[in-house]
């Protein structure tokens, strides 16, 4: 039995959901999402509260039970309160600026990396750190990675692009000529 899939999905006031055919639609204050659900699991909506269950007891059904379950709590959350998801540049003439719907980027190469971010995601530049925020978690993991990908922590200065959260293990720089 999925311990995940068994908890209920509660959808807090200003949300509303419609399940029909397979496919969630969730409409909130941030936006509206859309997923459809693996055809082995059964959403069912009763009041203000979305069960999720398998549709036979087949192990595929079961291994998508949880997912379904927690596609559908990211949806809820996402239109509600929406994801952030925060990056931290460290290096000598870094900088970061927001024009619009586009990151500009200056990482020490011989040029600037202007990255268009996608429609539903914002960016926000403050000092040294990059917030980047929208209603679709997977969408806002898939951007900070790739803005991550543009210049990624090193290990012995630590310069690059990080996570806040992220630890980076440090390694000690050259030590030869000094045991000869």
């Amino acid at each position: 039995m999925s311990r995940i899939g068994k908890v209920p999905v509660n959808i807090p006031e200003k949300v509303e959901v419609k399940i029909t055919d397979g496919v969630v639609t969730v409409i909130g204050a941030k936006g509206t999402l859309t997923a459809k659900l693996n055809s082995n699991v059964i959403a069912e909506m009763s009041g203000k509260i979305i069960n999720v269950k398998p549709k036979d007891d087949s192990t595929i059904a079961r291994a998508q039970w949880g997912t379904a379950r927690t596609q559908i709590s990211n949806m809820v959350v996402g239109v509600s309160t929406g994801f952030v998801k925060s990056l931290e540049f460290n290096g000598v003439g870094y900088k970061a600026a927001v024009a619009g719907n586009t990151l500009n980027l200056s990482l020490g190469y011989s040029h600037t990396i202007d990255y268009v971010l996608p429609t539903g995601i914002t960016a926000k530049v403050n000092k040294n750190v990059i917030d980047i925020e929208g209603s679709n978690k997977e969408l806002v993991g898939q951007v900070a990675a790739k803005v991550r990908s543009f210049r990624e922590p090193e290990p012995y200065k630590g310069k690059g692009i990080r996570y806040t959260d992220e630890t980076i293990i440090r390694k000690a720089g050259k030590a030869g000529g000094k045991g000869k």
